[in-house]
């Protein structure tokens, strides 16, 4: 108690000694234990995103290589002002890449979101913890494999000759479909696939915050008589309500953006399925890999970016209108 007396007084007697104690150096080393710890993060950050944005550049530089390496290639080539993106806009792939890549992110949003509470609310209801970890489990499992690994489960049930849907479809005196060349059942495929997959992970977080509510609410609801439902509705539902529409203002922020292994990986590059699975981020991939024309990919890859971050801006406007503590900042 003297001590702390004593330089709570030498503190308010000499001002370079408060100075000291209130300077951004002094605050780093009374948290530099936390900052050890997200030094490996933020190093990783600064290396693989930030650093790579200085090279978005090339997006408006009609780019080609030199031999003395990347950086030499981009002082050295031209600019071009907004040609690649003209280009861009121009080409008849344009609308048919938005078409897709929002259509299909749009009924991600809207299925995930809904499928992602549904089962969290479900989970949260078992009341046997082995059964609940099993289920937990089997849902998770999908998250975990990798597209290149599901398209080879994809195709043992797709394969024209050999695949166990064209089996079942000729054992019952139908016609077997060749999937891979026919796009009708392609948007089904694909956002069966997507919803399946990203469940288990996407209801994590909604089932550990129904699982942090306070069970006095229960309590005080069944002595009022409320029913299942009824504590659901009243009591689940608005608690996950401000972890809900932060998770809707990110993805609406990555509406632009598509899984590339889904979009390219699942459909085994079938050019009859190009009108059908073709996004931005397998447009990119293609752009440069057949094209070679790395300013158009960049423009495109920047439009993505800048395209994300206003819609991001906009929802979050939004909901701090409506909601203002449920908002992102």
């Amino acid at each position: 108690m003297i001590m702390d007396e004593v330089t709570t007084t030498v503190a308010q007697v000499h001002p370079l000694a408060r100075k000291k104690k209130n300077s951004f150096f002094g605050h780093l080393w009374e948290n530099r234990v936390f900052l050890l710890l997200v030094a490996p993060g933020a190093l990783f950050l600064i290396l693989f995103f930030y650093i790579p944005v200085l090279a978005n550049i090339v997006a408006f530089k009609n780019f080609s290589y030199s031999d003395n390496g990347f950086i030499a290639s981009l002082m050295q080539s031209p600019w071009n002002g907004i040609d690649n993106f003209k280009f861009f806009f121009q080409s008849s792939d344009f609308w048919l890449v938005v078409r897709n890549t929002v259509g299909y992110n749009m009924t991600f949003l809207l299925l995930n979101f809904f499928f992602a509470i549904f089962f969290a609310v479900i989970m949260s209801q078992l009341r046997n913890r082995k059964l609940l970890k099993v289920y937990q489990t089997s849902m998770l499992f999908p998250y975990f494999l990798s597209w290149a690994i599901l398209a080879y489960f994809v195709l043992a049930f797709l394969s024209p000759d050999k695949g166990i849907l064209n089996h079942i479809i000729t054992g019952m005196g139908g016609k077997a479909i060749d999937w891979y060349n026919d796009p009708t059942w392609w948007p089904l495929i694909i956002i069966i696939l997507g919803v399946w997959k990203g469940i288990g992970y996407n209801s994590i977080l909604y089932f550990a915050t129904i699982m942090g509510i306070d069970p006095a609410y229960y309590d005080a609801a069944m002595i009022d008589g409320a029913n299942k439902w009824q504590q659901i509705k009243h009591i689940v539902l608005p608690h996950i309500l401000p972890v809900a529409t932060l998770m809707l203002i990110l993805n609406i922020g990555g509406i632009f953006r598509s899984d590339f292994g889904l979009f390219y990986l699942i459909p085994r590059q079938s050019p009859s399925l190009i009108n059908i699975t073709q996004t931005f981020d397998t447009y990119i991939y293609r752009a440069l890999s057949q094209t070679n024309n790395i300013g158009m990919a960049t423009a495109a890859g920047l439009l993505q970016s800048i395209v994300g971050t206003i819609l991001l801006l906009i929802a979050n406007w939004i909901v701090r209108k409506a909601e203002p503590d449920s908002a992102l900042f």
